[in-house]
């Protein structure tokens, strides 16, 4: 299945806002840390519902911002959830940004990088639309130190590349961007039962679900182009 259809499904059938719920518990906290300022321009990839660009107009006052989506049902809802004419949401290909050079301050990633076809081609193309000096905040759920994350490849329909922190790091700097940041932000709002109410539905063991959420959550690279 390609990841449009894949997400199509999803948005069709309301999960664009689960996703959204769920995301925004380490989302927020990181883009707390981005140095946005009122006016600029913000590319979101993976915009799935908006809610990242919704927030930081909101919260920063952000200027005109594009949202990417290779899904058209997600690019459709996310277009439905705001009446906003600085948001733009567009469906299309990471690796072919209808965006001209040096034309973005800011890019957004939330659990997403990891459906790109060719990561690499998609910094490369990251690091095109980006003034000198601009930052790319990614964030993902699903890499290789966070083992319990591993069977969502098995859920979902599609190809996921599993990369570990080293591997973002690199890829970061092969596409010329400077790696200024990388870290995890644990998820503290799943609340985690006693163990002994363990197995739970989808758990066997508290210590499996402690490791997902407080001691890996959310990897977040921070690059800076020069």
């Amino acid at each position: 299945m390609s990841v449009q259809a894949e997400f199509d499904a999803w948005a069709e059938a309301g999960k664009d806002r689960g996703m959204e719920e769920r995301h925004w518990h380490t989302a927020k906290e990181a883009l707390a840390r981005m140095p946005v300022e009122a006016g600029e321009t913000v590319l979101d990839l993976g915009t799935g519902s908006g809610y990242a660009l919704r927030a930081l107009r909101e919260t920063r006052d952000v200027g005109r911002s594009v949202g990417v989506d290779a899904s058209t049902e997600m690019v459709r809802n996310a277009r439905e959830y705001t009446d906003d004419a600085a948001l733009e949401f567009l469906a299309g290909d990471f690796q072919h940004l209808p965006l001209g050079d040096g034309s973005v301050d800011h890019v957004w990633s939330m659990e997403a990088f990891y459906y790109a076809r060719d990561p690499e081609a998609v910094l490369r193309e990251i690091r095109r639309v980006l003034r000198p000096g601009g930052t790319v905040y990614c964030a993902v759920n699903f890499f290789e130190e966070s083992e319990h994350t591993h069977v969502w490849q098995e859920k979902v329909g599609v190809e996921m590349q599993l990369w570990d922190r080293e591997r973002y790091r690199e890829a970061f700097r092969s596409a010329g961007l400077h790696v200024v940041a990388q870290d995890t932000i644990p998820d503290r709002e799943i609340d985690i039962p006693p163990a002994s109410a363990f197995p739970t539905e989808g758990w066997e063991r508290r210590e499996a679900m402690v490791d997902r959420y407080r001691t890996w959550g959310t990897l977040l690279t921070v690059g800076v182009a020069p």
